[in-house]
């Protein structure tokens, strides 16, 4: 393979004509899309790629708190940074109503995987909810290389959508491409997490996304190699089922999707 080197620039252009691209092939000029804000580098930088592509009239972000979300602020930052329109929609009434619907049939032991995937369903149902009743919209999927590699998005939650403009760019290109784009610091270079255990994504997985990254672009194994390979052969079903539209940079990648 080829040597790495991420040109921001050339990377940002074609990520916008990609997505400006796919739109016109999959909708029309009237198309709108939905983003969930979360307040984290791959929401603003997604929206800001969005805006740059159709402009800030089609681009609809929409926040998600589970009940209080302490860094609300940090996703209606981005929207009015933006000047995007936005919704709030707190989904606790949904969550909650769920786990007694559960607890009523007699289901009442509820694990983190029910607790983490659960409320990330509930808000890809939320984003397709106003899709459809905002209506000709298409609902944007913001995952990252770097997740999908180690398997750290929601089956049918995060992991799913219409199109994915970040799905083969990594955390660091990610972040490139938000501080090229002139975006708060604050934003981009937030610490990764789900929002929902208490703890950054590196936390849980006992190593770093640039030991990902490091490994996917040049090939060099640091001491956690062996475990990451583990765990995107454990999780690569999961990319093979949602193959979304993405766009693919000209960058080497050392793992085979």
């Amino acid at each position: 393979m080829k040597e790495y080197k991420f040109d921001v620039a050339k990377i940002t252009d074609e990520v916008v004509a990609w997505i400006s691209n796919w739109i016109k092939a999959n909708g029309n000029d009237e198309t709108k899309v939905v983003v969930g804000i979360s307040g984290g580098k791959d929401s603003s930088v997604v929206s800001a790629l969005l805006v740059k592509a159709l402009g800030k009239d089609r681009v609809i972000g929409v926040m998600m708190p589970n009940g209080i979300q302490k860094d609300i602020s940090d996703s209606k930052q981005i929207a009015e940074f933006l000047g995007i329109k936005n919704y709030t929609i707190n989904i606790n009434g949904a969550y909650e109503g769920l786990v007694s619907a559960f607890k009523e049939s007699g289901i009442s032991d509820f694990g983190s995987v029910f607790t983490t995937n659960t409320p990330a369903r509930l808000r890809m149902t939320t984003l397709y909810g106003v899709g459809a009743a905002t209506g000709n919209c298409r609902v944007v999927n913001t995952c990252n290389l770097s997740e999908d590699i180690v398997g750290y998005s929601t089956f049918y939650g995060d992991a799913a959508g219409d199109f994915a403009p970040i799905n083969k760019l990594t955390t660091e290109e990610v972040i490139a491409i938000g501080d090229y784009l002139g975006l708060p610091s604050n934003l981009t270079h937030k610490a990764p997490s789900d929002g929902m255990c208490g703890k950054t994504d590196e936390d849980n997985l006992g190593f770093t996304y640039h030991e990902v990254n490091e490994l996917a672009r040049k090939n060099e194994a640091g001491p956690n190699a062996q475990k990451i390979q583990a765990k995107f052969k454990a999780n690569k079903f999961k990319i093979n089922i949602i193959d979304l539209p993405c766009y693919v940079p000209d960058l080497p990648l050392y793992f085979e999707f």
